[in-house]
């Protein structure tokens, strides 16, 4: 059935005047509890198929038993492109282990703290928080109340399990890669705290270190979306000497690219850019970007077993007690059409 924008919303009280039975008995189908005769289970059913209802699935999670043990939640930033792809990943690395996955996104008008929340009141078994911005503290209250694994964020000396790409050594590929091709004023766009950031930026520093290019380092204010690309762009070009720039992440390639060009500057003929992440943005075939791929699958993976893994242990306390794992990915270095030997 098409939706209806304009029409009212069913509720279980039309499925149940539909199958000509109580509300009461509606519930207990669609919790999946006993109490209800085959015959009746199949009214209920095709009734609501005719009405095109939606049960609530937080309650036919709980009325199934699925509470802390048979649910990973999962918080993630809405708008963040490299978040989304993770979100797949996660899904597919989920498919066979009979576990759901419930998703709670932030965004600009909704906090992390609030994501989080969301996904307690599920009572998920065990939360997946992808690149959060939560204190140390915030994040040692949730795990204190169910198992937490941070994905994408170097946190130490927590209650939570850490799942990560090694992004010091990323950082390192991408100034070694254009110090390769010829390139010594190298800039890197960074992000200031955002998670990951550090990293980056420190692997950075210490692969100019090496390439002995320590005078030429050069730190530009961005940040993790296009228009912060476009803002370090003005700043890149204001400083005027550097002839290649790693930035922190492809979403920030995408808005530098876009206003270099806009600006009358070339890439990678004027300038050469490296992103962070290898996501869909970077594969296309518009813009074709060099950058650090991160191992979503691997990831993904990783994550889940542990998020399995601290759910089946039962309590808070006892999987508190265990936790603090971290498990380090090695991202790799994909050449794309960006990056070219600068121009004599």
């Amino acid at each position: 059935m098409a939706s209806n924008p304009g029409r009212r919303v069913v509720t279980m009280e039309d499925v149940a005047a539909r199958a000509g039975v109580s509300r009461a008995l509606v519930s207990i189908v669609f919790r999946g509890v006993p109490g209800a005769s085959d015959e009746n289970r199949e009214r209920v059913m095709r009734a609501a198929e005719e009405l095109a209802y939606r049960p609530d699935q937080r309650a036919r999670l709980l009325g199934r038993g699925r509470s802390r043990s048979r649910s990973i939640g999962i918080s993630f930033g809405l708008h963040d492109e490299n978040h989304g792809e993770l979100v797949e990943a996660f899904y597919q690395a989920s498919a066979q282990s009979g576990y759901d996955i419930i998703l709670s996104p932030n965004a600009p008008t909704r906090s992390e703290g609030d994501a989080a929340q969301s996904l307690l009141d599920y009572r998920c078994g065990s939360l997946v928080l992808i690149g959060p911005s939560l204190t140390r503290a915030e994040l040692d209250g949730l795990a204190a109340q169910t198992p937490v694994i941070v994905i994408a964020r170097a946190v130490r000396d927590t209650l939570v399990d850490v799942v990560r790409t090694d992004d010091a050594v990323g950082g390192r590929f991408a100034v070694e890669h254009l110090v390769a091709l010829g390139h010594r004023r190298i800039a890197h766009v960074h992000a200031g705290r955002i998670a990951g950031a550090a990293e980056r930026r420190a692997g950075y520093k210490a692969a100019m270190r090496d390439a002995a290019l320590d005078d030429e380092i050069d730190l530009i204010t961005g940040g993790r979306f296009e228009d912060d690309g476009w803002v370090a762009a003005d700043r890149l070009l204001a400083a005027g000497t550097a002839t290649a720039v790693f930035t922190y992440n492809d979403q920030c390639s995408v808005g530098l690219i876009a206003r270099l060009r806009d600006r009358g500057v070339r890439v990678p003929e004027d300038v050469s850019v490296v992103g962070f992440d290898d996501t869909r943005l970077a594969r296309s075939a518009s813009l074709a970007l060099t950058t650090i791929a991160q191992d979503t699958d691997a990831i993904a993976r990783h994550a889940i077993e542990l998020a399995i893994a601290r759910a089946a242990a039962g309590s808070t306390s006892e999987s508190a007690e265990s936790a603090g794992a971290e498990v380090v990915v090695a991202p790799r270095l994909v050449v794309r059409t960006t990056t070219a030997p600068p121009a004599r």
